[in-house]
């Protein structure tokens, strides 16, 4: 293989990186571009080296190949599976919701995308680079999904309050799955009801939209989304 063609197997690899990086980056993920050009540039090099050690045993005089075996395949194999540690330590957990995963899988697709780099496979490569990046920033736009969630109301004036978020979800055709009811007394004697609404929202209705809605209701002391 002739210099020249390293150096742009290289050079791509970076660009692929720093292409599906950058859009992390922008969303403050917690691996952005450096991250995934280090990955996608790694990869490539790992296949590279393969496949010029694959290289020079074919190009080897027969008689100096007695005895030497090639396993294609066995270097870029372990980049596959020993991504899985970095795209594990973007992944966390916090108020029992799992978030990072889109992260790790970019990261395991930056290490697919540069192994295709180093073997050459330009085409798979570019085209593989434009649709991760296509689904990153326009899926989510494209197919709206509401995560399932609760929504939990703490609020004073039952009968008031529960008229107000009834006529509510009536009129934006939000359907009532389920609803759990907890009442506190207060130290000035003022019962503090709790409801955890399970709801199915329509497709033109987010969560954002119903908690901002809630809140702005006087007797409303607090509104929160939650998966518990």
């Amino acid at each position: 293989m002739e210099w020249w063609e390293i150096v742009i197997r290289i050079a791509l690899s970076i660009f692929v990186g720093a292409a599906i990086g950058i859009e992390r980056e922008r969303r403050s993920r917690p691996a952005g571009m450096r991250t995934h050009v280090l990955v996608c540039m790694g990869a490539a090099t790992i296949a590279l080296v393969e496949y010029c050690t694959v290289q020079g045993v074919i190009l080897m005089p027969l008689g100096e190949r007695t005895g030497i075996s090639v396993n294609w395949g066995r270097m870029t194999a372990q980049v596959i599976s020993g991504i899985g540690f970095l795209g594990a330590g973007t992944i966390f957990t916090a108020r029992k919701k799992i978030a990072g995963l889109t992260t790790a899988a970019s990261l395991w697709n930056s290490a697919c995308l540069g192994i295709a780099v180093g073997y050459g496979y330009y085409l798979i490569a570019i085209l593989g680079c434009i649709l991760v990046i296509t689904v990153l920033v326009t899926m989510q736009k494209v197919i709206h999904v509401n995560a399932s969630k609760k929504v939990e109301v703490r609020f004073v004036h039952r009968v008031e309050t529960i008229d107000f978020i009834n006529r509510f979800f009536d009129e934006k055709g939000i359907k009532v799955l389920d609803v759990d009811f907890t009442v506190d007394n207060t130290s000035d004697g003022t019962n503090l009801y709790t409801n955890i609404y399970e709801l199915h929202l329509p497709r033109e209705i987010t969560y954002r939209d119903l908690v901002i809605t809630l809140s702005e209701q006087p007797n409303v002391r607090s509104v929160r989304t939650t998966n518990t």
